[in-house]
């Protein structure tokens, strides 16, 4: 109990510290918006907190099959730390931010093409929008591509190599995901596999609609993209966040299904060497 409290503890703190990290890095930002992003990251932590220090189900999926939350939350740290770097560059340029925008530039230059997801995002601006801006953009844009490009292969490897989740821990369905109801709506297997194609189908298109969401969104709140140094690389790093962990969260799905899929012909066959998976 005392260890699931101090995990409950450092999780909060590190949820806490990556919503502060645009805030902290990037110069003249104003108290008024640091407080705001602090009062955030304050319910973020404390709903994190909550989360993990319950042993039942909450909002949080694959809360106990480790490391899939942690590869979320650490690429979403290095994306908004790298684009924050790349904003605070502006003011003082230095090796990192050298070697960070040069890396950007390379990434967003080659994925600048027609249709792509990027050119997409780019034509959102405002027709007057500065050149400078647009380059920028494009770098962060980039970075953010290229950071979840990583995160994907890393957890696909992990799947892959059937490292994920451990095999030497149980691993219950209802704590895992608890949204998903395996007692309704069919033979469970075949939900899963639908769950997981339309959301690795979201995850590919979720890059193309955003966007648009986001440019329908600011002319009704009558904001722009750019007014904002800490605007822009949220946008920009929730801009391919949300896909990744959607992509994501559809091939976890898939595992799950092949997992059960392995248990049943286990039991079929009258051999179950060890009671490691929990359906329910």
């Amino acid at each position: 109990m005392i260890s699931q409290l101090a995990g409950a503890v450092v999780r909060a703190i590190v949820v806490l510290v990556v919503i502060s990290t645009p805030s902290l890095l990037i110069p003249g930002t104003s108290l008024e918006t640091t407080q705001i992003v602090t009062l955030i990251g304050l319910f973020a932590g404390i709903f994190t907190f909550s989360e993990y220090a319950s042993t039942y189900p909450g909002l949080i999926e694959f809360r106990d099959a480790p490391p899939y939350n942690r590869v979320r939350v650490i690429s979403l740290f290095v994306t908004l730390f790298l684009l924050s770097v790349v904003v605070s560059s502006a003011d003082s340029a230095s090796t990192m931010s050298l070697v960070v925008n040069a890396t950007g530039l390379v990434i967003g230059k080659a994925m600048d093409f027609p249709f792509s997801p990027l050119s997409l995002f780019v034509a959102q601006l405002p027709p007057d929008t500065d050149i400078q801006l647009v380059l920028q953009l494009q770098i962060m844009a980039g970075l953010s591509a290229l950071i979840g490009l990583l995160t994907l292969s890393i957890f696909a490897i992990l799947v892959r190599l059937q490292q994920w989740p451990n095999r030497q821990s149980a691993f219950n369905v209802w704590v895992n995901l608890p949204t998903f109801d395996p007692t309704t709506g069919g033979d469970v297997v075949t939900r899963l596999m639908r769950d997981s194609r339309i959301n690795i189908l979201l995850g590919f298109l979720l890059p193309y609609f955003m966007p648009v969401i986001l440019r329908i969104g600011s002319t009704h709140l009558e904001m722009s993209l750019v007014t904002s140094q800490q605007t822009m690389v949220w946008m920009v790093a929730l801009w391919m966040f949300f896909p990744i962990t959607v992509f994501m969260r559809g091939m976890a799905m898939a595992r799950v299904a092949d997992m059960i899929t392995a248990r049943r012909k286990r039991l079929i066959a009258g051999f179950e060497p060890e009671d490691r998976f929990t359906p329910a």
